[in-house]
């Protein structure tokens, strides 16, 4: 079992994973790409007007000797391109460069491709936090506004993938919610409470799910204990599921800026799945992110 980030790394070199980055002409994309280059986790296919991201090398001091650089103006055709190399199998993973999050996630569910699946697509992400005793996954911090019952089930299957990659084979699921108690006027505590009773009864495979937690007594067996609650994921969750993305924003944000946890994120639910990183995160987060989405291709 993975109990820290770095060893993501270990888990993902030297499979000559392709990395399409979709309008790479970026100097912060291009520092997290080379990093990973570097620890032969990626082959890199720089999508994008080839001058500038010539430029922006040079501005990060990066060499890009034995590059692949497919010259593409415009950032929708980049992005087109790139969803086409992975489309076609010449690419195993994407990545996006300088563009919104929105432009590539409206290439890549275009029919055309084929890279939809049928699954809801969204964001895993996984945090090392300081005196925590292991690595916590969580979802959705940047993708799906509001997911309802269906699609927090496609959530919770995509979190169990990665919890799979970390060596986690039989990962626990807490879904929060405000309370630990189902509230009619709570929409969380029901899906939650919905949820949990399906996987009681074999409907979703391969994790111990239930909910509704508070916060609290999802990480923490003293409050768990203290409130009377009695689960084998009361205290000990591999997995948390937020009830929207303001939950699960503010929760990853909180992990990273106040408890100084270390992270790296995945979108989920393609054919093929996709780097997004921020040029708020890290180097090390980038890096990370990229590993954790080789290690899923």
């Amino acid at each position: 079992m993975i109990k820290h980030l770095r060893e993501l790394l270990d888990l993902s070199r030297g499979k000559d994973k392709r990395l399409a980055v979709a309008v790479a002409q970026d100097e912060v994309v291009l520092k997290a790409v080379d990093a990973a280059v570097r620890e032969d986790i990626v082959v890199p296919i720089l999508v994008g007007d080839e001058k500038l991201i010539r430029e922006e090398a040079e501005k990060a001091g990066i060499g890009l000797k034995g590059y692949e650089i497919v010259h593409v103006e415009g950032i929708e055709e980049a992005a087109a391109k790139a969803v086409e190399l992975a489309s076609k199998g010449e690419a195993d993973l994407l990545m996006k460069g300088k563009l919104q999050t929105a432009q590539i996630m409206r290439t890549v569910l275009k029919e055309e491709y084929g890279l939809r699946t049928g699954m809801t697509m969204g964001m895993v992400s996984v945090f090392e936090i300081p005196e925590f005793p292991r690595l916590l996954v969580l979802t959705d911090a940047g993708m799906t506004l509001s997911p309802d019952l269906s699609q927090k089930l496609d959530l919770i299957r995509h979190a169990i993938k990665v919890a799979n990659i970390l060596g986690i084979d039989t990962p626990k699921v807490g879904l929060v919610s405000a309370v630990e108690t189902v509230n009619p006027k709570l929409q969380a505590t029901i899906d939650a409470a919905l949820i949990a009773k399906m996987a009681d009864r074999k409907q979703i495979k391969g994790a111990i799910i239930d909910g509704p937690f508070a916060l609290d007594n999802v990480v923490s067996k003293e409050a768990a204990k203290h409130k009377g609650i009695e689960s084998p994921v009361a205290g000990e969750a591999d997995i948390i599921v937020t009830p929207d993305i303001n939950a699960g924003n503010i929760l990853y944000k909180a992990l990273i800026f106040l408890a100084k946890a270390k992270s790296a994120s995945t979108i989920m639910g393609a054919r093929v799945p996709i780097v997004l990183t921020s040029r708020a995160d890290s180097d090390e987060t980038k890096l990370y992110s990229i590993a954790l989405t080789a290690a899923l291709s």
